[in-house]
């Protein structure tokens, strides 16, 4: 074992970037455990967001109605990798922002700037205390273009549908693979911090690697980035 992995560097932060389905949860989880770090689901943060706009009866794609709404809601990321929450004035929406009309609305809901301003203020809170893995679309290029190691995760549209259709249960393969395609197409396509391979990041195409085996090259790249 390196000694990345065991002495946790509460400095270090690791940005994970990457395409809708191509295993960003899950990798940065895994990552954050194996070295004894925070995690931030950033995508979470966007999600209570929407449903909160959603709860409230705003059309999210009423961009003036979404704008002067978006510093009401207290959104609360809590960073246990192993159990991490969210909550929307203190109410636990983890279940809730999964569901199909959320999935629905959130991008038009994150191409609003001044959506991405409130929340971007609330992620760096979270990150400037070290420590973390932090997962997005735009991490290593807007949020926190300072992170020690930074990371572009992909995979090809089969994986990635087929990974999010036995997430959700068994959906259907050819619809999951149109909506993360339609998805990628709105987030690099929006003018306010469009998804990007930052500058420095490295790409790793998980299409044909475990779970594990991407965890134990972002791990690697986190100790020989560190010096150890």
């Amino acid at each position: 074992m390196s000694s990345v992995e065991s002495t946790p560097d509460h400095t270090l932060v690791i940005a994970v970037d990457g395409t809708s389905g191509s295993g960003k949860s899950s990798t940065s989880r895994g990552v954050a455990e194996r070295l004894g770090l925070r995690y931030l689901d950033t995508g979470a943060m966007f999600r209570a967001m929407t449903w909160w706009l959603l709860r409230e009866g705003i059309d999210v794609r009423d961009v003036a109605a979404v704008a002067a709404a978006a510093g009401r809601p207290r959104i609360e990321s809590g960073t246990d990798p192993q159990a991490p929450t969210i909550t929307v004035d203190g109410q636990d929406v983890s279940v809730e922002i999964r569901g199909d009309e959320v999935n629905a609305a959130v991008s038009p809901v994150s191409a609003v700037p001044e959506v991405r301003a409130r929340l971007l203020d609330l992620q760096r809170e979270v990150i400037g205390r070290g420590g973390i893995v932090v997962e997005g679309r735009d991490i290593g290029s807007v949020v926190w273009p300072q992170a020690e190691v930074k990371v572009y995760l992909s995979a090809d549209p089969d994986a990635r549908a087929a990974r999010r259709a036995a997430e959700e249960g068994g959906s259907d393969l050819a619809t999951t693979q149109e909506s993360l395609l339609a998805r990628d197409r709105i987030d690099s396509g929006r003018a306010t911090a469009p998804l990007t391979m930052a500058d420095g990041a490295v790409h790793v195409d998980s299409t044909h690697l475990s779970l594990v085996e991407v965890i134990d090259r972002i791990v690697a790249l986190a100790g020989s980035r560190s010096g150890s």
